[in-house]
């Protein structure tokens, strides 16, 4: 429900990547690019686009009762995702030695990743990770909403929000993020203020009063 998602800081995400080893480069694509987990194991070498700093989401996996089912990602369309620099050099790396069909994040036998459980007893790298980086128990989805955040904290709008998650349209977005838009509101106020200021000139009664500047419309 919207207002009820949780979200990590910037440190917190990197806390929790270092504290899982060789599934940093996961945590970090899935707390800065917000890719779902189906669509996160389904990543291609050959989706990766350095020069452009971007990666394209164009398949999606589902397990069902152990078995992989392969298809498209759920709005059924290609999206085009930014990715940070530095995480981008991490994944060139991890992925260096491979072919562009390989897996970006391949399970044990080089197929599929199964899902990592999070659930209470259950025993997991994820919920270790969780514990060594002092977080509160989270699923992999969770790091979703956390790279939603971190793009609206970026100044991200919610057009580039909806493209980066894949969601149908703007409103499902505002529906699902809108306590994330609440501090747009304070943003927003304080850009108005201080453009106002910006136009202001000392008035004969010692106030400042808004006057227009020439050219300025």
């Amino acid at each position: 429900m919207p207002g009820r998602h949780r979200y990590l800081s910037h440190r917190d995400l990197l806390t929790l990547a270092y504290a899982s080893g060789k599934r940093a480069p996961l945590v970090l694509t899935l707390g800065y690019c917000g890719l779902r987990w189906g669509e996160a194991i389904a990543l291609r070498v050959k989706n990766l686009d350095v020069a452009n700093q971007r990666l394209y989401v164009e398949e999606n996996v589902v397990e069902v009762a152990g078995t992989m089912h392969h298809g498209t990602p759920k709005s059924h369309k290609v999206r085009a995702v930014p990715v940070p620099s530095f995480l981008m050099d991490m994944l060139v790396r991890e992925t260096a030695s491979r072919t562009g069909e390989d897996l970006v994040f391949p399970g044990r036998d080089g197929g599929y990743m199964h899902r990592t459980r999070a659930s209470a007893g259950s025993k997991s790298w994820f919920k270790t990770a969780l514990r060594e980086a002092h977080l509160e128990p989270m699923t992999l989805h969770e790091l979703r909403h956390t790279a939603a955040s971190l793009a609206v904290q970026s100044g991200a709008n919610v057009k580039a929000i909806q493209r980066i998650l894949g969601h149908s349209s703007a409103a499902m977005t505002l529906d699902v993020y809108s306590d994330l838009f609440e501090n747009d509101l304070d943003t927003l106020s304080k850009r108005l203020n201080d453009a106002a200021l910006n136009s202001f000139v000392p008035s004969a009664f010692g106030a400042e009063v808004p006057v227009a500047r020439p050219g300025i419309e």
